[in-house]
């Protein structure tokens, strides 16, 4: 258990309510606590949610003391247009005062503008959406939608992959997290993945000529394709470590599931809107999937929503079918507005180049950064979306952390870029990046600067 003592601000735990008082978690006279709700992803007794969010401004949130901080990870990889948007705002307002509860059953001429400007932006003939409250029920109907159209019921999925947190994407990812509700459902199967930093082939890319695509491919002979119904992929890994596929590698991954009559499903509910400097991730090689699974930049995390997008032999097949399953607030009128106004607003600002430029920019100086932190082992990503593998030195490239270690030092990272006023996802060995599409040069040499002292810190923990 992590002590107090490890954390500066006065901070006090109390024991079995679980209510926090604290210098800085004190609002006037007021008592900001968890007493009553539970925290997600986290072991309760050990948080330390001393960050209190009063209001965002752009590329920056404010604690309710007034202290900034530069918001690299978009809250959770979702606020792609950065806090505060007044034409997101101004139309979720607008609906509100014409209607915010609409059956799903019944048609808007919102809902139709919202679903027509998003397949306007979708590859391909993918034609029709399916509207969701969130990415994990996304990623959880695509693989029903999946096995009814195939008749098949095995879904294929990487290791080191997050497609949710439903029981049925949970146990269908292959992020270690899933190992508490193992076993997942029947008929998941994994394979390994692209991680060419640590090749679990011992190959080195691109000398290998892809052998990880060819080893799945002989996995699946043995699987029995006929038996697998889909195979579900993040163009580049978000939550789970920031593997982006190889040139070539979805490309082939198409060709395999043509082949074999497997459903490609892309799981691009971080990667959708710009996040890797493309509409979508599968647009840098061209692909179109059968599936898409949509949710985050959507609607830039103003108002929950998922989306399935199926090309159109999929919508087909339910023509005369039933299809059943939806929710109670799919396509929720507050949603929708604040959706298709997201969309007008990538195009007003030219954001999805823009994200691609200020990648570039990105991990240009994230990769300077690391020639001078031994403990920087690895700088992966795309576009917007980064992530730095922390290992023990340079001439020792096991993780900082090791898999499935209960260890303090991703809570205490965590904390040291709070103090320099970072906003960022500490886990295991990894520290995630992925900061609003309107991030500026100016603003990703202030988190450079401020990410060189927090490695720093790194540099010096014991090994």
């Amino acid at each position: 258990m992590l002590l107090v003592s490890e954390y500066p601000h006065n901070l006090t735990i109390v024991p079995g309510s679980l209510a926090l008082t604290c210098g800085v978690l004190m609002a006037t006279d007021t008592t900001i606590s968890r007493e009553h709700f539970l925290l997600p992803w986290t072991v309760q007794e050990r948080e330390d949610p001393v960050l209190v969010f009063e209001r965002g401004e752009g590329v920056y949130f404010f604690d309710h003391e007034g202290k900034r901080y530069l918001d690299l990870l978009a809250q959770i990889f979702n606020c792609n247009l950065g806090h505060g948007n007044r034409h997101v705002i101004e139309a979720i307002h607008r609906q509100a005062e014409k209607a915010c509860c609409v059956s799903p059953s019944v048609l808007t001429k919102e809902r139709a503008e919202m679903a027509q400007a998003l397949v306007d932006k979708t590859p391909g003939d993918l034609n029709t959406c399916f509207f969701v409250n969130s990415g994990s029920e996304a990623d959880d109907q695509a693989f029903i939608i999946a096995r009814m159209v195939t008749g098949r019921k095995k879904i294929m999925s990487k290791y080191r992959s997050y497609h949710g947190t439903t029981y049925g994407t949970l146990g269908v990812g292959g992020d270690p997290r899933r190992m508490a509700v193992d076993p997942g459902p029947p008929g998941t199967v994994r394979f390994f993945g692209p991680y060419c930093y640590r090749c679990d082939f011992g190959m080195t890319y691109p000398d290998c000529q892809l052998h990880c695509i060819d080893a799945l491919e002989r996995q699946l002979e043995l699987e029995n394709p006929a038996t697998v119904a889909a195979i579900v992929v993040e163009p580049v890994t978000g939550a789970a470590g920031g593997f982006p596929l190889p040139d070539g590698y979805l490309t082939r991954l198409r060709d395999i599931c043509d082949r074999y009559g497997i459903l490609l499903i892309a799981d691009e509910v971080i990667t959708g809107f710009g996040r890797t400097g493309a509409w979508f991730g599968v647009d840098h090689e061209k692909v179109v999937p059968d599936i898409m699974v949509l949710a985050k930049g959507l609607t830039s995390g103003y108002v929950p929503m998922g989306a399935v997008v199926v090309r159109d032999h999929i919508a087909d097949y339910f023509e005369s079918r039933m299809l059943p399953i939806g929710s109670t607030y799919a396509a929720h009128p507050l949603a929708c507005a604040a959706a298709q106004a997201c969309i007008e607003e990538y195009e007003r600002q030219n954001l999805i180049p823009h994200a691609k430029r200020m990648g570039e920019v990105l991990f240009k100086k994230l990769r300077e950064l690391a020639e001078h932190h031994p403990r920087v082992g690895d700088v992966r990503g795309k576009g917007l979306l980064a992530c730095l593998e922390l290992v023990q030195g340079k001439d020792d490239p096991r993780p900082l952390v090791p898999a499935n270690t209960d260890s303090p030092i991703p809570m205490q990272l965590r904390r040291r870029l709070w103090e320099e006023g970072l906003f960022a996802l500490a886990r295991a060995s990894l520290l995630m990046l992925a900061p609003p599409l309107i991030i500026e040069e100016e603003h990703i040499n202030e988190a450079v600067e401020k990410l060189d002292k927090v490695l720093d810190w790194v540099d010096q923990l014991s090994p």
